[in-house]
């Protein structure tokens, strides 16, 4: 914690009541974070408060703050505009920073007879020719892509004419979205006209596409060239049909940014997506070190980069300075700027798509996907967890009338099953059936691992986000006992299974939570127990068949472990082993005349 919390609360509560922007320096006197505020002395005073209910970020800036100062605005909008204007000259730690690094992208066609169409950041001297630049990334990847669709080009790395007749058509000749010039049997004038084609698809878009196209198929039907006109007729159609494609995206939308985050512990995403003509014209992704989604901030930052402001912008919350950065934008643009957070319609589908796709990337960084980070945020809410269980333990114990006692700890890491995690137990405090004290000793056992570790990876070196046990309240109470006698706050809870043995609520000390309504966290669980019940058994079935091992061949005197797996190997069965003579188990591997006659006695003692 900071040492001079205390003198800069004091320093804060004498500010005045008025608006401007304050500036947080460090010990080198460094700038920091630098903020506006309607009222400084409200603002400033709350980050040397309390810091339980700050994020992390916070709480780490303000243990670097050494001193700040500030500057009085006549009102909260030219606080706003002073402070875009100091962050972007000062670029302070621990405010959000985007680059705009976005650069160009091309188009190229490759040279040589055969051309191909693809997509590329940089020019090259390599004899293409290259088409652009265009600013969106995006935009030139998708239409690329299209029209090597659409006109049935190749987009493999198979050189024409070198490789004609080498090898078979791949899937996309089958599918319908390439010609094959790999055959061999395709007209080199087809395919150039194919290419030129598809050119003029990119130049002028799919309406200039089909009246060209259009006006070629009649031409072709007039010469009575009818399988051309056809390939005409089946291009016009794969145009109007990627049009209807596109027009499903937005179909009402012509200029608009939608812009939408997902936070989790200790990150948030941050996603745009940018229309121009009913089109989804470019998507940016942002990932940020903030656990908190703080909207204003990304607001500001993202469109201080930018020159070209849209009418108007869809939000998924609403910042607490809507109206200004409204007027902010506004006056930017030259025009008004409208900034809503839909709660209905075709505009809040949107913004619900571009959230989603917000929480897939940080989903993908974090090696899960959203279908997975989805689950984890539902069980979350519903066990009122304070952070996304990224890191689960589950356990079930197994035994046969009270023999060989065992226990299984599986892991799930970002919503899948991390198995070089995974541990198993032996019982060895005590003999006989007891489902408690087998749960209270392993995971005694567990948690003495992870206070003698050195680091936290995974395995018992990591504390896990949650714990869930393959049983009811009685296991969920006497693990909890073991977790505040060691001063350890994990969130606890039982899988309660019906007497079908099917997986029906989760419960902690004091109730029930019904999952059944659920289905895709009923399956997850579901899918979790059944998990660790298997790894439980079969790690009793292990223990049972070597007890069975040891109880049988390595009894008999002069028989040892090493020499009674050479016998089962040999004889494949201990039913073969026990009808053998003499002289078979003398000729077996390992085997001595002491040894098997020992055998032979044991398995006959009707003819000593």
């Amino acid at each position: 914690m900071n040492p001079k919390l205390t003198e800069l609360r004091k320093k804060a509560m004498a500010l005045p009541l008025l608006p401007g922007v304050y500036i947080m320096h460090d010990k080198s006197n460094a700038i920091i974070y630098i903020g506006k505020a309607k009222a400084l002395k409200n603002r400033v005073s709350q980050y040397f408060g309390s810091q339980n209910n700050h994020a992390e970020k916070v709480r780490r800036m303000v243990d670097n703050v050494d001193w700040f100062e500030y500057i009085i605005t006549d009102s909260e909008f030219e606080a706003l505009i002073l402070e875009c204007s100091l962050i972007k000259q000062h670029t302070p730690k621990y405010n959000i920073l985007l680059k705009d690094d976005k650069g160009y992208s091309y188009i190229r066609v490759s040279s040589g007879d055969w051309q191909k169409l693809s997509y590329v950041l940089q020019k090259k001297d390599d004899g293409a020719t290259y088409i652009g630049p265009y600013q969106s990334s995006y935009y030139v990847k998708s239409a690329v892509d299209e029209a090597n669709k659409i006109f049935m080009l190749p987009t493999c790395s198979r050189k024409f004419p070198q490789d004609f007749g080498k090898t078979r058509p791949c899937l996309n000749y089958h599918i319908k979205q390439c010609m094959a010039p790999c055959t061999g049997k395709v007209k080199l004038a087809d395919y150039q006209e194919s290419v030129s084609q598809a050119l003029d698809f990119l130049k002028g878009g799919s309406g200039n596409s089909i009246r060209q196209l259009t006006a070629q198929m009649e031409e072709a039907a007039e010469n009575l060239e009818f399988e051309r006109a056809a390939r005409l007729r089946d291009k016009i159609n794969a145009v109007r049909r990627m049009g209807d494609k596109q027009k499903v995206v937005a179909n009402k939308v012509l200029d608009e940014d939608v812009i939408a985050g997902f936070s989790d512990e200790g990150k948030t995403c941050f996603q745009v997506f940018r229309f121009e003509g009913g089109r989804l014209f470019d998507r940016e992704s942002f990932i940020v070190d903030s656990g908190d989604a703080d909207t204003e901030e990304f607001l500001l930052r993202y469109y201080t980069l930018r020159s070209d402001i849209p009418k108007q912008i869809a939000l998924d919350t609403a910042p607490e300075s809507l109206d200004d950065i409204g007027r902010w934008l506004s006056e930017k643009r030259g025009s008004k700027v409208t900034l809503t957070v839909p709660q209905r319609g075709e505009q809040a589908q949107l913004v619900s798509m571009c959230r989603s796709n917000a929480a897939e990337a940080l989903a993908q960084q974090k090696g899960a996907t959203v279908r997975e980070y989805s689950v984890l945020g539902e069980l979350q809410e519903v066990l009122g967890l304070d952070k996304l269980p990224e890191y689960i333990e589950s356990y079930d114990i197994s035994n046969l009338a009270g023999t060989e006692n065992v226990a299984g700890m599986i892991v799930y890491k970002n919503g899948k099953p991390l198995k070089s995690a995974y541990r198993k137990f032996k019982i060895k405090g005590f003999d006989g059936q007891d489902d408690y004290g087998s749960m209270r000793e392993v995971l005694t056992r567990r948690f003495e691992e992870y206070q003698k570790a050195e680091s936290a990876d995974e395995g018992f070196g990591r504390l896990p986000d949650l714990i869930l046990l393959d049983g009811g309240r009685g296991q969920v109470r006497v693990v909890r006992e073991v977790l505040q006698d060691m001063g350890l706050d994990v969130p606890l809870f039982g899988l309660v299974k019906d007497d079908k043995h099917r997986t029906r609520a989760v419960t902690d000390e004091g109730h029930e939570i019904s999952i059944s309504a659920r289905r895709q966290l009923f399956a997850f669980l579901s899918k979790m127990q059944d998990e660790v019940h298997r790894f439980a058994i079969g790690y009793h079935h292990s223990r049972r068949s070597k007890s069975t091992f040891r109880s049988s061949l390595t009894e008999i005197d002069g028989v040892g472990t090493v020499r009674a797996k050479a016998l089962l190997k040999y004889f494949r069965t201990i039913d073969n082993i026990s009808k053998a003579d003499q002289e078979e188990l003398e000729a077996a591997p390992k085997m001595t005349k002491d040894s098997a006659r020992a055998v032979f006695r044991y398995f006959h003692p009707e003819e000593q």
